[in-house]
């Protein structure tokens, strides 16, 4: 069997930057366990599989999608990044003639609508909650040593923690930090934290271009050190950084070696849409 298949980065409109995924088109569905092995050998933190829900549908006209996504570890509930890699491919390569692709998931029905710079990823809210440090201080301790916490965050239903680094730490500061993610697993196998968020208030002023919030993101238990961008942690970082700020729309950077950006607007219905660029950097045929 050969499949179409493609990798872009995205949350960033220049190659080999940004967070890269790989994009599956499947005409059937694949048997037994071939989305874990195709994701195994893509070696990438994700890789998307958008599948035809009807047999009459096609990739240029039809709206309405099955996606699936895979880090090269496991099947993963929700992922920014693969969504917004799978969208441009299906506007940018396949020609789509839609202006909004609507995509069946694990997380329900999410949407991608094209915009002028970008594309719009339509995604729930997911709320976190105060954390006691004591029951967490020695993930953390492990992780970043003593730097300083300002604020700990759960969110029951990403599983993640999130951690807000001290407001007297600056983007360079984040940026060069290093986080031990090797023993997180051994330590945290409860199952309770699938990922880990580091975020920082944006610098006031002078910043050229100015961001609201930054971020890294960890999740060592799916097979993924480090993750370049991530959508789904600004489903959580978004409600919680517009509390903090008193403000509907945010530009926030994530802060890994290659970076990216996104544009955050929280809507009245409680969802949030998330929007970024993609750059489509291989295009091929997989043999199975």
């Amino acid at each position: 069997m050969k499949l179409p298949i493609f990798i872009a980065d995205t949350f960033t409109a220049t190659a080999f930057q940004g967070n890269p995924a790989a994009v599956c088109l499947l005409e059937n569905t694949l048997d037994g366990d071939s989305h874990q092995l195709i994701a195994r050998e893509m070696n990438l933190s994700e890789t998307a599989f958008v599948r035809k829900l009807q047999p009459t549908d096609n990739f240029t006209q039809s709206s309405h999608f099955g996606l699936r996504w895979f880090t090269p570890e496991s099947e993963f509930p929700l992922c920014g990044h693969a969504t917004l890699a799978s969208a441009a491919v299906l506007f940018h390569k396949i020609k789509n003639t839609n202006s909004t692709l609507t995509f069946t998931t694990m997380s329900g029905e999410l949407k991608a609508r094209r915009a002028e710079d970008g594309i719009v990823l339509d995604f729930p809210l997911y709320p976190a909650f105060p954390q006691d440090f004591h029951e967490v201080e020695d993930l953390i301790k492990a992780a970043i040593g003593d730097t300083l916490v300002q604020d700990i965050r759960y969110s029951p239903d990403t599983k993640n923690l999130m951690v807000r680094l001290s407001d007297s730490y600056d983007r360079s500061f984040l940026e060069t930090l290093r986080v031990n993610t090797e023993p997180l697993p051994r330590m945290e196998k409860t199952g309770k934290v699938k990922g880990l968020i580091l975020t920082l208030r944006g610098e006031p002023g002078g910043q050229t271009p100015h961001y609201d919030f930054y971020s890294r993101y960890f999740a060592p238990w799916v097979g993924v050190a480090e993750d370049p961008v991530t959508g789904s942690a600004h489903t959580i970082l978004g409600p919680y950084w517009s509390e903090e700020l008193g403000k509907k729309e945010m530009r926030a950077f994530q802060c890994s070696r290659r970076g990216g950006e996104l544009d955050i607007s929280l809507r009245p219905d409680g969802r949030v849409d998330l929007k970024g660029g993609a750059a489509v950097v291989l295009e091929g045929t997989l043999t199975v």
